[in-house]
């Protein structure tokens, strides 16, 4: 009945452009992931090449290095939710105490920007500041003989992985915690400092709760990415002197798969990836539910 108002269908004829986009290119490719079962040729293509039900995955719990891959995926993960995740928290927290207008905009401009730049982009900046010959290296180690060569460092690629994460997508990340706060009602604060709230009271009692549903939904979000360790980034940033704690899911896809066209490997390597990703994503939306009272669905 509601959808024969004209305000209605204009908002879902809104949406269709958006949902054949998903459709597209996110369902009709899962029609591939057959290949992981097959011994798949480029020649013979899908319906020709062989079955061979699960030996792609036999042959990646037997691989010498996947324990290795998998623990250095699930930490690079576990590294940006647990320092990354509260950034852009405590940035909208402290933009929204901003109360002029135009101080407000300026800083929420500055932290947007480094979203758009493309990885590639941000790793060409950090490599001319941080790398030996850098304008930052050499400042720091003007008076040593030798200056440390970080990119090259195993024991610092996942801070740098993570630290370049942050400064990239922290202020974007404040833009939905931004709109949840701007939907708590104002009477709220009102009422608060009538009864002498200062602040740190507001920000605790009212608008943390206000935020908690968004919160949630973007943690468990990110709970059912943990498997998903933004491949470009890393990619951009890896060299075979980091393999040991830099290589993750995502790059040895990429080296099976367009490096020595094992597709149906590869397609394995990915299928399993997002089956826990998935099983993570539901194990967090349940335990959400049973114990905050809050859940995607």
């Amino acid at each position: 009945m509601h959808l024969k108002k004209p305000k209605d269908i204009g908002l879902y004829l809104l949406m269709v452009p958006g949902v054949l986009i998903v459709f597209v290119f996110c369902y009709v490719p899962m029609a591939g992931l057959v290949i992981a079962f097959q011994d798949y040729s480029i020649f013979k293509g899908i319906q020709a090449s062989s079955f061979v039900g699960l030996k792609h995955f036999i042959k990646l719990f037997s691989q010498g290095n996947f324990t290795r891959i998998l623990r250095n995926t699930i930490m690079v993960s576990v590294y940006r939710i647990v320092f990354g995740f509260p950034i852009p928290i405590i940035l909208a927290l402290f933009i929204n105490e901003i109360r002029t207008i135009l101080p407000k905009r300026i800083v929420q401009t500055i932290i947007y920007l480094p979203h758009f730049l493309s990885w590639v982009i941000v790793y060409g900046l950090f490599v001319s500041f941080f790398s030996a010959s850098g304008s930052i290296m050499r400042a720091i180690y003007a008076h040593s003989d030798s200056v440390p060569v970080i990119l090259t460092d195993s024991s610092l690629f996942r801070s740098i992985l993570v630290g370049t994460s942050i400064w990239k997508e922290s202020g974007w990340g404040t833009v939905l915690y931004m709109a949840a706060i701007t939907s708590i009602d104002p009477q709220l604060y009102e009422s608060a400092i009538i009864d002498g709230a200062g602040r740190l009271r507001l920000m605790r009692h009212i608008t943390l709760p206000g935020i908690a549903p968004t919160i949630i939904m973007v943690l468990i979000i990110r709970i059912g990415s943990l498997i998903d360790s933004q491949t470009e980034q890393v990619l951009l940033f890896l060299n075979p002197l980091v393999y040991e704690t830099g290589d993750v899911i995502g790059t040895y896809i990429y080296r099976m798969g367009l490096g020595k066209m094992e597709y149906s490997f590869s397609t394995a390597v990915g299928l399993f990836g997002s089956v826990i990703g998935f099983a993570l994503m539901l194990l967090a939306n349940s335990l959400s539910k049973k114990h905050a009272g809050r859940s995607i669905w």
